[in-house]
């Protein structure tokens, strides 16, 4: 049997690619990425793990993405803490994107903040589980802080 050992990429359809290009760009430097390829109508960034690539729609399929059509409802970022997701946040509003959900607590321990690109696609940076890691640090080194039973 095969095994899916992770998601290698993803590939998007953009309305206008110059707009999309130079959003992504900006995006992609603040989150850590690289420019991996580049061609005359798509390009990819890595960050050595994740791969995410744009490239031009069809001529005649140039209407924004809407959420609830069918296809991807959002695709989300893994950060690596709530500050970085805070940070996040800050960059976006200073580039003046939307925001359509603000960084807040979504689900017990899961905080976010989700944004649209320039064709309206859902985008997300998220952490799930510090205050979960930190109390599991905080009990290991208080079991390590006791004094030993004779």
């Amino acid at each position: 049997m095969a095994r899916v050992v992770g998601i290698d990429h993803l590939v998007i359809r953009v309305s206008n690619y110059e707009r999309s290009k130079a959003f992504y760009g900006r995006l992609f430097e603040f989150l850590g990425f690289e420019v991996s390829d580049e061609y005359a109508d798509a390009i990819g960034w890595t960050n050595g793990k994740t791969r995410f690539w744009i490239g031009q729609a069809e001529t005649g399929a140039r209407r924004k993405y809407r959420i609830g059509d069918v296809g991807f409802h959002h695709y989300a970022f893994q950060l690596r803490s709530r500050k970085d997701v805070d940070a996040l946040q800050a960059f976006l509003e200073a580039q003046g994107v939307t925001i359509v959900d603000p960084a807040g607590e979504y689900y017990d321990d899961y905080y976010a903040v989700f944004f649209l690109d320039p064709d309206g696609m859902k985008l997300e940076g998220m952490k799930y589980g510090e205050r979960l890691a930190q109390a599991a640090r905080r009990k290991a080194a208080a079991r390590r802080a006791r004094p030993a039973r004779r």
